[in-house]
């Protein structure tokens, strides 16, 4: 039927489904659907056949999503079909898919009100949410539902999908890991809060402009947001500048400038359990006698122009990751966020006293309150937390002390020293003077303790406040100081903290620290990405594994079973070809189907080594020109990534990647062989796209550099193979898998160590190794950039003399790992294989994993699989479920 008469469709669709019966097959081989209405009974087989991941169609609500899909599209959207647009269909779906969500969200919070939990709270400066309409149907499992009202009514699922603009609130692994977290924590049905900002931009959008970045202001709210919820009843009042008053109650904060928190709520559903939990992001607001005080009578309109310098607070995402930018507006928004979220935090806690009389009591604060600090931006809540129990709730010092240190816990994500937060003293004691006082007072209690007598350099490496180079705050060694665990993400980096970046603090209290292994949401990260894949694993193991990610090691059982290595490389190949679709549509280039796609994405970043990639490139087109007629497994580079805006070696690696491929992708005597394609403006979204059809991921960082990355785990269990040095989480992956299905290569950490000590040279190896010296020479001398032969020289100076990161050290060992990789490539079914058994190997990589690590080992909660009773249920049966688990 044509897009603009769904009507006919909908009238056959109508008669076939009143003249059929039991369960059948769309007349246009779309996948199975279940008329369960009229089903007759089945056998556990047909059951099996019949009921997929993706959810179950059943007459009754491919109706109700039409109709719903009508009545927002009517009402909400004041539309119809002759004048609606493709993102009005969107939002017509977005606001029915909504709807379902709304009665499981306010029943989860009735719920919680029942059971009074201990409820968990995890604040981060970012939230990468990526897109949320196809995620949600998932967790509920309406997709296949959806898929079919959707086509039913004439348009296509995956057109509405892409017209949902990214929720780009965070960098990247930071920000995406906040967001894998939250998925899990709802998914074990934990009462747990993301808590952050609502920034009116996000991270920028990345254009490639003959070769250079260029960043543009991501508006990703001009269209509106389905999926929150304005919360201006709960709008709370925080506190800047001013100045601290001593009186016989003690210390008073006065003469501040206020500015409003205003939060918005978003809905977080668990994979099928009913439970929806929430985020709370923050939006500044001026109040309505902003300034008008301090400015002449009758100058009103300069008044209310002001109040942008309140708004201005949450009004962009500073876009740099794994660097310290010590501006003032930063941390406002650091100071903000954990204000107003320890405000919401205190009114909860209070209210969830059911049947208590007189004042509060915080006694009980760590037994019903865990925080979480995702890095140290939020670090500000310890003076904060201190300051609200000593100055408002009047609470003697030591007391407050005590409790905040159990209510909190700090996640360390990074070792390099430039992303270390230290605020200088002067900062903070125009815009927080009250804080200032407490810092220095938790600094000198943590002194006064008999740390190690006599040992004063020790003391002052562990000092709160350092005096080299300005008085500055040590963010990380105040969340130390003021948590009661201290974690890295992974089993490398965590031992690096403990051993040598905090060692000082790990001696002092060996129990504090402990390490919790980042994870990602299979959910997103497979369900939602590589169906085909999903569905396969589906049918070979059942589908419990999505709530279990350890179940994938039955798959270890089909490895030699080639019926499903046949399936396994199928669905690799479907997904290449999907993707090959993509990238000859945006960037107009031939794609080879045969070749190997090779994947390098992530924030670009001279520790993440995309030099590396770039050198190993003009390696394989060097060879290819001098032997043309030689055997070349063919390659499709990918690297993609965000440079941040002031990081000048940043964008010009992106220049020079952009400029080598140019020449290779121009080069006749290279054809389909080799072929270089930079992603532009690389987020979630896009990599949805391409991590179901990558068949090698890099990981190749400096040794010790990389706390734990999450690209990794996602190309790991989408079947892709891994070549990586040992850093990060890839060492726990080679441990899972097994070194032999990995390609390894580099310097370990002690072989780092060991060449700081030594001293690097990186001409000694420039020297000997020819094709090395080729690739430099060619970079140097303006091979790449004929136009402009100086381009590149602080590239090249800064690889000949202040390489931090030791690139030159790996190229030998890099280039023969990878041509063992296009040796393997040329056996289909080894390859397969080991992919397979990666696949088996990932299911410690599940975020659900991690938060359970989380839950039992710091927070002191436990992850449940009570499911919620659904809104259509009576009230009673709500109470009986909260009895049960308060009895469990």
């Amino acid at each position: 039927s044509p897009k603009g008469h769904p009507d006919n469709l909908t009238s056959l669709w109508e008669a076939l489904e009143l003249t059929w019966s039991g369960g059948c097959n769309s007349i246009l081989g779309r996948s199975a659907v279940l008329f369960s209405s009229m089903a007759s009974p089945l056998t556990d087989l047909e059951k099996r056949k019949q009921i997929s991941i993706r959810g179950i169609v059943g007459v009754e609500n491919v109706a109700e999503l039409k109709k719903g899909f009508n009545r927002h599209l009517h009402f909400t959207l004041v539309k119809d079909r002759n004048v609606a647009t493709p993102r009005d269909y969107y939002f017509a779906l977005a606001h029915t898919v909504r709807d379902h969500l709304v009665g499981r969200w306010i029943r989860t919070q009735q719920f919680y009100y029942e059971t009074d939990p201990k409820r968990v709270y995890y604040l981060s400066l970012e939230f990468y949410m990526g897109r949320t309409l196809q995620n949600t149907m998932i967790n509920l499992g309406l997709q296949n539902a959806c898929d079919e009202a959707i086509y039913q009514l004439g348009l296509d699922m995956e057109d509405l999908e892409e017209m949902e603009e990214d929720a780009g609130l965070g960098n990247g692994g930071l920000g995406r890991l906040a967001a894998c977290f939250l998925d899990s924590m709802a998914t074990l049905g934990l009462a747990a809060y993301g808590y952050g900002i609502r920034y009116e931009y996000g991270i920028f959008n990345q254009k490639i402009k003959e070769g250079w970045q260029v960043e543009e202001a991501d508006d990703w709210l001009r269209h509106g947001n389905p999926w929150e919820k304005a919360r201006p009843e709960y709008m709370l009042p925080v506190h800047f500048y001013g100045r601290v008053e001593e009186s016989k109650e003690g210390a008073r904060w006065v003469d501040t400038q206020v500015v409003l928190a205003m939060p918005y709520d978003t809905p977080i559903p668990g994979y099928m359990n009913n439970t929806v939990n929430t985020m709370r992001l923050w939006s500044a607001r001026a109040p309505n006698d902003f300034n008008l005080k301090d400015f002449n009578v009758g100058d009103y309109i300069q008044a209310v122009l002001d109040r942008n310098l309140a708004e201005n607070i949450s009004r962009v995402l500073y876009p740099n990751d794994n660097f310290f930018e010590g501006k003032e507006l930063r941390l406002k928004q650091e100071y903000f966020v954990v204000a107003a979220t320890l405000q919401d935090i205190i009114r909860r806690f209070k209210i969830s006293k059911k049947g208590s009389t007189g004042p509060v009591s915080f006694d009980s604060f760590p037994e019903k309150v865990a925080i979480q600090l995702n890095d140290t931006h939020p670090a500000m809540a310890i003076p904060e937390l201190m300051r609200v129990f000593v100055d408002v709730e009047k609470l003697d010092w030591d007391t407050a002390w005590a409790i905040t240190k159990r209510t909190f816990a700090y996640t360390n994500h990074t070792v390099l020293p430039e992303a270390l937060e230290r605020w200088p003293v002067g900062l903070l004691e125009t815009l927080l003077p009250r804080h200032l006082q407490i810092i220095y007072r938790i600094n000198q209690g943590h002194l006064d303790v008999p740390l190690f007598p006599g040992d004063l350099e020790r003391i002052r490496r562990m000092s709160l406040i350092e005096e080299d180079g300005g008085k500055r705050v040590n963010m990380a060694h105040l969340c130390i100081v003021g948590s009661h665990a201290v974690n890295g993400v992974a089993e490398i980096h965590s031992n690096i903290i403990k051993n040598d970046v905090f060692r000082d603090f790990s001696e002092l209290e060996p129990d504090k620290f402990q390490n919790k292994t980042n994870g990602i949401t299979p959910r997103r990260w497979l369900l939602l990405c590589n169906p085909g894949l999903a569905e396969l694993i589906a049918e070979a193991i059942g589908e419990e594994y999505v709530k279990d990610l350890s179940q994938l090691q039955k798959l270890n059982e089909l490895v030699n079973d080639d019926a499903f290595i046949r399936d396994v490389s199928k669905v690799k190949q479907d997904n290449k070809v999907k993707f090959s679709q993509y990238l000859e549509k945006e960037y107009k280039v031939n794609i080879n189907l045969s070749s190997m796609f090779d994947v390098h994405v992530k924030r670009i970043h001279e520790y993440k080594r995309q030099l590396l990639n770039c050198l190993h490139i003009i390696t394989m087109y060097n060879r290819i020109k001098k032997n043309p007629k030689a055997l070349f497994v063919p390659r499709t580079v990918i690297i993609g990534g965000k440079a941040a805006p002031g990081y000048h070696m940043a964008k010009k690696i992106i220049k020079l990647i952009t400029a080598v491929g140019h020449v290779v992708n121009k080069d006749p005597v290279v054809g389909s062989k080799l072929k270089v394609i930079y992603l532009e403006n690389y987020r979630v979204s896009l990599a949805e796209k391409v991590i179901p059809a990558t068949d090698l991921s890099e990981q190749i960082s400096t040794a010790g550099t990389e706390a734990s990355g999450t690209g990794n785990m996602k190309f790991m269990l989408n079947g892709a193979l891994t070549i990586g040095t040992m850093d990060g989480a890839n060492v726990e992956m080679a441990e899972e898998a097994g070194e032999e299905n990995m390609f390894i290569f580099g310097m370990r950490v002690e072989d780092v160590a060991e060449m700081d000590v030594q001293g690097y040279d990186a001409m000694t190896y420039y020297n000997n190794i020819p094709e090395l010296k080729q690739a430099v020479d060619q970079i140097q001398g303006g091979f790449f950039s004929p136009k402009q032969p100086e381009l590149f020289k602080d590239v090249t100076n800064m690889l000949f003399n202040h390489d931090r990161f030791k690139v030159f050290a790996d190229y030998e060992g890099y280039i023969k790992c990878q041509e063992k990789v296009s040796q393997l490539y040329q056996n289909p079914k080894e390859w397969t294989q080991m992919a397979i058994k990666n696949i088996a190997a990932s299911g410690k990589f599940s975020s659900d994993r991690t938060i359970t690590d989380y839950a039992t080992e710091v927070w002191g909660v436990e992850p449940t699989d009570l499911k919620i009773p659904p809104p259509n249920e009576p009230r009673k049966a709500l109470e009986e479920t909260a009895r049960v688990l308060t009895e469990k």
